[in-house]
């Protein structure tokens, strides 16, 4: 008889995910999962292969955990990067924690955020000292933020207790690279961005997100610095938000914020550093009044357009050619206060940057970009953002010895990466694509609403909400109300706050995490919000009981960025709709929808407000790259559904 072969050694990593294993022996509630075995062997196998390797990972696959035990057993430097802080704080706050004594990990971990997460202590002594100058809602938060500067250990501005997001004090008491003066700042030594970024180079594991990756790509393009350690295995969660991330850093751009925090920088500088140079002063505010009458060329109400379309418009001319005038008025005395103090000697150095870059940004005969401005209500951005990024990001980062892992819910169109791997250049990458373990047929309900209003209608936000309030009324729980523009934000939230009898929250009335909180205590709040709460956002249980999607996530045809690309498709003989703007609307539209269910016991109602998902041929792409839940047009169905008796099953971890 002949001798028994013996079995191959399971590997380290998949031993972990074993019913026995240091995972079911450490944490609570751990369950072996099938398709999180399958992405952490995957990933284990690229990291030892230094290969490439796209994984969408249905929710609730546990894709957290399969990617940070090979990462923590690979004894490799990690780089992880996430597409939101909220995640980047998630993963080192609780998911990294839970790992570390199960798998016996004892080498540094790190968090690193970008510059304008971090308080200043110079800029905040500067404001102190201009207090009466200020506005009366920097003066407001000043207090809360002398408090939390005396007692904080990281600096980070989003620990304020009380402070919104979009508080004004913020670009008070954060950095940017224009004006923080690096080894000449008198707190030097005690900048908090400093320490951090000091902890992630001695670091292991460094937790970063994409807006750092690509900000440190482009320091090192200079080859003066650079903000990150080199890692030997990168992993991208939230990898379906790279390709815009990539062209933004790409680009280039330059905001009347930033012009005019310099005349401020200036006006401060001259009363410390040179008081008798009052021309100084004049420069600053001839500055400042150019930036005003430049962003008033744009019109009174925020908007965004393509830049090469007021080109040669003779009031847009003027205001250019007074803006540079006064830059260069700002040059010219600035290099007459030259060694005077670090302050000015850095401010002719911003001078110096922000004239090259009006001049390349109104340069728009350069083709290979797409070249527009945004405005806000105070400020004007310019933009020169390039038409693809593959060929660049393909040479500086899929470079050979490193081992790169891209990960998210929603990376795939009808199933392919296509569209994905096009954008970012990703070539002989290995690919797998995982379902969700959760039952959608049993948890969820898909209801399409007929005799909608049309999509192009300006009120279409009021009608819709007074329309669903039947409905809206018998959800037992919490519901995400998602917009896809500010105006239906504004026209739902008041119908609502009218008429619905619940708490409606807003996005902006509050910091995205207190209202996240506020709105699951509450239980049966209404949170109406756009953008930044499509994704990133986990609530269990019955605090989220319903999503209303208002239509369908595409971007608008008069957004320059958009009209730029389809019109380079179009010369390269592609097909626009198809190829970029129905593989991008699929994409966010999986992502709003992937807040509903979170956990095996959640259960929740899809509401999706577009007749375009049943009446056009496309809908069919957005329902094949859904969860197959059950769909209806009839409202009893809704109904029908809260009275069926769910089944118990077990809490998911992540």
């Amino acid at each position: 008889m002949p001798p028994l072969l013996s079995q191959p050694a399971m590997s380290p990593v998949l031993a972990c995910f074993q019913p026995d294993g240091v995972l079911a022996q450490h944490l609570q509630g751990f369950a072996p999962r099938e398709p999180q075995r399958q992405m952490a062997h995957a990933v284990d196998e690229a990291i030892h292969q230094q290969g490439q390797l796209l994984v969408e990972a249905g929710t609730g696959t546990g894709k957290t955990y399969a990617y940070l035990v090979p990462a923590l057993l690979s004894n490799k430097r990690v780089i992880i990067s996430t597409g939101s802080k909220a995640l980047q704080e998630q993963l080192f706050n609780r998911d990294l924690p839970a790992l570390l004594q199960p798998l016996a990990f004892t080498k540094p971990i790190a968090l690193l955020k970008g510059r304008a997460n971090y308080l200043c202590l110079e800029r905040l002594d500067q404001l102190l000292a201009t207090t009466a100058t200020q506005e009366a809602e920097v003066l407001a938060d000043i207090a809360r933020v002398r408090m939390f500067a005396i007692s904080t250990s990281s600096g980070d501005v989003a620990d304020i207790p009380g402070l919104t997001e979009q508080a004004p004090i913020i670009p008070h008491i954060t950095s940017t690279n224009d004006n923080c003066l690096g080894r000449d700042c008198p707190r030097y030594d005690e900048c908090y961005l400093l320490k951090a970024r000091r902890k992630a180079m001695d670091a292991q594991l460094v937790v970063i997100n994409h807006h750092l990756f690509f900000a440190d790509l482009v320091v090192k393009d200079t080859g003066f610095a650079e903000l990150l350690p080199e890692g030997e295995v990168y992993i991208f969660d939230e990898a379906h938000q790279l390709p815009d991330i990539a062209s933004g850093y790409f680009g280039e751009s330059l905001s009347s914020r930033q012009l005019v925090e310099l005349c401020r920088d200036v006006v401060l500088a001259q009363r410390t550093e040179a008081p008798d140079m009052l021309q100084l002063k004049r420069a600053a505010e001839s500055l400042e009044l150019a930036c005003r009458e430049f962003r008033l060329v744009f019109g009174i109400e925020p908007a965004r357009g393509n830049l090469r379309q007021w080109r040669g418009q003779p009031h847009f001319e003027r205001s250019l050619l007074r803006l540079l005038d006064a830059l260069k008025l700002g040059y010219e005395v600035l290099k007459l206060a030259l060694g005077r103090g670090e302050r000015l000697d850095h401010a002719f150095e911003r001078v110096v940057e922000f004239q090259g870059k009006l001049t390349r940004l109104t340069n728009t005969d350069a083709t290979g970009f797409a070249f527009w401005f945004d405005t806000s209500r105070l400020h004007v951005t310019l933009n020169q953002t390039p038409l693809s990024i593959a060929n660049r990001f393909a040479e500086e980062v899929l470079r050979a010895g490193s081992s790169w892992i891209f990960t998210s819910a929603t990376l795939t169109v009808d199933q392919r990466f296509e569209h994905f791997t096009r954008r970012m250049g990703i070539q002989d990458a290995r690919e797998l694509v995982l379902e969700s373990p959760f039952e959608y047929f049993r948890q969820s309900v898909l209801w399409v609403p007929r005799q909608l209003p049309d999509t192009s209608d300006p009120r279409r936000g009021q009608q819709l909400a007074l329309q669903l309030l039947p409905v809206l009324n018998t959800i037992p729980g919490g519901i995400f109300f998602l917009c896809t523009s500010y105006q239906s934000l504004r026209q739902v939230a008041e119908v609502l706050g009218r008429e619905l009898g619940r708490r409606i929250l807003v996005q902006g009335d509050d910091n995205k995490q207190r209202l996240l909180q506020e709105f699951t205590d509450n239980g049966r709040a209404v949170l109406v919000a756009t953008a930044s709460f499509w994704e990133g956002v986990d609530v269990r249980g019955a605090a989220l009981s319903c999503v209303v999607i208002d239509k369908l996530p595409f971007t608008a045809p008069d957004d320059p960025l958009l009209k730029a690309r389809i019109e380079d498709c179009r010369l390269q003989g592609g097909e626009p709709f198809s190829e970029l703007q129905l593989p991008e609307a699929v994409i966010t539209l999986k992502q709003g929808v992937g807040r509903l269910i979170r956990d095996t016991r959640d259960r929740g109602v899809l509401i999706l407000c577009d007749p375009r998902l049943v009446n056009r041929p496309y809908g069919a792409t957005f329902i094949h790259s859904l969860p197959a839940m059950p769909r209806t047009r009839d409202p009893a169905r809704v109904h029908d559904f809260w009275i069926a008796e769910p089944d118990s099953a077990a809490t998911e971890q992540p």
